[in-house]
């Protein structure tokens, strides 16, 4: 019991720690609009200014209908203070929407910025950490800490910081016009309010979290299942996804309804001590009146004050969760920006030179190893070099690290010993930007963008002319097939591209490519996973595309890759031969015998 008593104050040290950190994060972006903040500010304080004299205004009223008896005195003075009082009440609601019209801007351009930053960093943050991250997860993490950053400025400056101003004000006036009794009512009924407000609050921010982690993940159970649509219909699993769901929402449920009895316990609690205090200070001034030591208005006044202040009080367990929710959600968010890009640019990082770009680079692997888990060798002192403008081919059993290298040459990862030389600049020293923009990749998976066909071949090059787009389409034999689309270029491709066959969204792939116009090429795999009608024709683009460029060819169709100047056979992550076509075929080994069999398969489909 002690222990976990223990555990959970150092917990909660800890959570205050990450709770300033955040607030410290959060304030650059604010500081910013110094002279909007000291202007809210001070509509702020008017606008309480303004409350606090409404009721002091209504005890007038009340005081003068009271000892006034004359018909024309009844007449002017209560009106006079009747237009008052509606000034008063006007002009509070004027500072008001002044304070949040001027800091909205403030608000919403820390949010973009924000946003914004998080998502640069995302896009800069390496292929390994998006491949061991649940992608309806994270978005749900920025789209919470966006609006958690909202909601926590809204809070603080419409709620908190308001309530605390209009506090302090009361007590001023309640010591300066009254009994210091009323002060100390008042001010133990709050302290009782606020502690009780922050103790059980604390306890439910437990069910809160237990809500939010559950709401994450039945979300994304939900994205993974829709993005892999034709998976679940292949195998006709809709009702195990569909019972897989329902579970984390009855886990769901089940966190909201204990986080309801709590809100229930909490807002009690708060009205018996509200209720306490009212009785008490109202108890004081019927007293006071008895007496003759106080008005009917003052009776009034100190009722209105009270009331006044409870009711912003009121909503306090909820400010209080809001805000301690909302700092929880900016804290997640800002976690994905303290994440190690692990893949950066150098700090004296130059731009890649390339001798011949119309040819291509000279491209260098030099005792290269790498691994993606230590325990797990991938590339094992690979060297090998492309001259410019030629074709290397790499063949290999699955797993041999073929796509490895083009993931290396792209910098998706670093190597761990050896390096990459692209004309003779190790490819760690260069900037990112430039490397990538040098190199095309026409991928086996060819994904595209849920947007038109236009939108996607765009992609290679954005900005580029329409002329150019279909220009590109034409090189990839694609723009007959687009042009009679009823839409044309702004036909929609669909989600991941599934509207077009394999065949269309690889002409697509190497309609983007081309608009690219890189020095470099490679090509993983780019047509095994097409019938071979198809892979002949697009391999005659690819072909063409590839013609007087340094061109990287990972092959599993042998007879895609006879034209190679140079062919890489690999095995467990080493070379084992190389040579061209002919020449290993004469040398009788793995290439020779990977040959044989792939003609003896082609022969039997053919009989």
């Amino acid at each position: 019991m002690h222990s976990s008593k223990i555990e959970n104050n150092v917990k909660e040290k800890k959570q205050r720690h990450q709770d300033w950190k955040v607030i410290k994060n959060l304030l650059p972006y604010i500081k910013a609009y110094k002279a909007r903040i000291i202007f809210t500010l001070i509509c702020l304080v008017l606008a309480k200014m303004a409350n606090l004299g409404v009721p002091i205004m209504l005890k007038n009223i009340v005081d003068a209908m009271s000892i006034t008896s004359t018909p024309k005195a009844l007449l002017v003075v209560p009106v006079s203070l009747i237009v008052a009082y509606g000034l008063l009440r006007l002009s509070a609601s004027l500072f008001s929407e002044l304070r949040e019209l001027i800091f909205s801007k403030v608000t919403e351009q820390a949010v973009r910025q924000v946003g914004l930053q998080v998502f640069n960093h995302l896009h800069a943050l390496s292929l390994r950490f998006h491949l061991s991250r649940q992608t309806g997860g994270m978005t749900r993490d920025i789209e919470r800490g966006t609006r958690g950053i909202q909601s926590l400025i809204s809070y603080s400056l419409y709620s908190i910081i308001p309530t605390l101003i209009e506090l302090a004000m009361v007590l001023g006036y309640l010591l300066f016009a009254y009994d210091v009794r009323f002060v100390l009512v008042t001010f133990i009924a709050l302290i009782c309010y606020v502690v009780f407000t922050v103790v059980v609050t604390e306890w439910r921010t437990n069910f809160r979290r237990e809500m939010n982690s559950l709401d994450s993940q039945a979300n994304q159970s939900a994205v993974d299942t829709l993005i892999n649509f034709e998976t679940v219909k292949y195998f006709g699993n809709e009702q195990f996804e569909s019972a897989r769901y329902d579970v984390s929402l009855k886990k769901y449920a089940h966190a909201v309804i204990k986080s309801q009895k709590s809100l229930a316990f909490l807002n009690f609690g708060q009205q018996i001590i509200i209720v306490f205090g009212l009785v008490c200070i109202l108890g004081l001034a019927s007293q006071g009146v008895a007496k003759q030591e106080m008005t009917i208005g003052d009776l009034v006044l100190v009722n209105v004050l009270m009331i006044q202040l409870y009711i912003p009080l009121n909503f306090l367990g909820v400010l209080y969760r809001e805000m301690k929710q909302s700092l929880t959600d900016i804290d997640r968010m800002f976690s994905l920006l303290e994440t190690d890009q692990e893949i950066s640019d150098l700090p004296n990082a130059t731009a890649l030179q390339i001798k011949s770009p119309k040819i291509g680079p000279h491209v260098c692997f030099k005792d290269v190893s790498f691994y993606y888990e230590k325990n797990r060798g991938i590339l094992n002192h690979v060297s090998f070099e492309i001259l410019p403008g030629q074709t290397t081919a790499v063949v290999g059993h699955s797993g041999a690290g073929k796509s490895t290298l083009g993931r290396l040459i792209f910098r998706f990862y670093d190597v761990q010993s050896g390096a990459i030389y692209l004309d003779d600049q190790d490819i760690k020293t260069v900037k990112q930007a430039g490397l990538r923009q040098a190199i095309g990749i026409v991928p086996q998976d060819t994904v595209l963008f849920n947007d038109t066909i236009g939108f996607n071949i765009a992609y290679g090059k954005p900005g580029a002319s329409q002329s150019a787009i279909e220009a590109a389409a034409q090189s990839a034999q694609i723009h007959d097939f687009i042009s009679s689309l009823p839409n044309g270029y702004n036909t929609n491709v669909g989600e991941r591209g599934l509207k077009l066959s394999g065949g269309e969204k690889q002409r697509v792939a190497i309609a983007r490519t081309l608009l690219k116009n890189p020095s470099l090429l490679v090509f993983d795999e780019a047509t095994s996973a097409l019938d071979s009608e198809t892979e002949r024709s697009i391999q005659k683009e690819l072909n063409e595309l590839a013609k007087n460029r340094t061109t990287l060819i990972i092959a599993h169709r042998l007879s895609t890759i006879t034209h190679a100047h140079q062919i890489l056979v690999m095995e467990a992550g080493s070379i084992i031969e190389r040579g061209t076509h002919e020449s290993l075929l004469k040398d009788g080994q793995r290439y020779a015998e990977m040959w044989r069999v792939q003609q003896s398969q082609i022969h039997s489909l053919v009989l």
